[in-house]
């Protein structure tokens, strides 16, 4: 499983949920881009709940989460690393799951396959990576309440 997408190969990941490595990218990019915490805090490996959790609903709950904590999300850019399978072809896929799974609209998610040439753990077939960054944007304007005797905000 990669941002949600199904995609057949001889190796696949190893993990305690379905082991996204995408979906828990963006997760973490998100809690972190909110300050709250990461995917760990929320969904620890050593709570049996978890096993084999589907990791876009894990993301969606991150998502729901950062809402109630007044954050929503502006936009994703997530690449993953890994020499094959190639991704390209599954791209448009994970870009449409992982806007379906957060209620987005595609075009605020970006999804970039890479190779790393063959070099280290990526590159010798034994591992994938991801990275994901997320704009956060606050639902509405947190202002310092002003104290006795401060000048007004020029914005009111």
């Amino acid at each position: 499983m990669l941002g949600g997408v199904r995609i057949e190969h001889e190796k696949g990941p190893l993990g305690h949920s379905d082991a996204d490595v995408l979906s828990h990218a963006i997760a973490d990019a998100l809690l972190g881009a909110c300050a709250l915490g990461d995917l760990g805090a929320h969904f620890p490996e050593t709570d049996p709940q978890w096993k084999d959790a589907d990791s876009l609903r894990l993301l969606a709950a991150c998502h729901e989460l950062a809402v109630r904590h007044g954050w929503t999300i502006a936009n994703i850019d997530a690449t993953v690393v890994v020499q094959l399978p190639r991704l390209s072809p599954h791209v448009p896929l994970m870009r449409d799951a992982i806007a379906d799974a957060l209620g987005l609209d595609v075009a605020r998610i970006s999804v970039k396959a890479k190779t790393s040439e063959g070099m280290g753990y990526t590159g010798d077939g034994s591992g994938i990576a991801a990275y994901a960054v997320v704009l956060a944007e606050a639902l509405e304007r947190r202002d310092a309440p002003s104290s006795p005797g401060s000048a007004a905000s020029p914005n009111g």
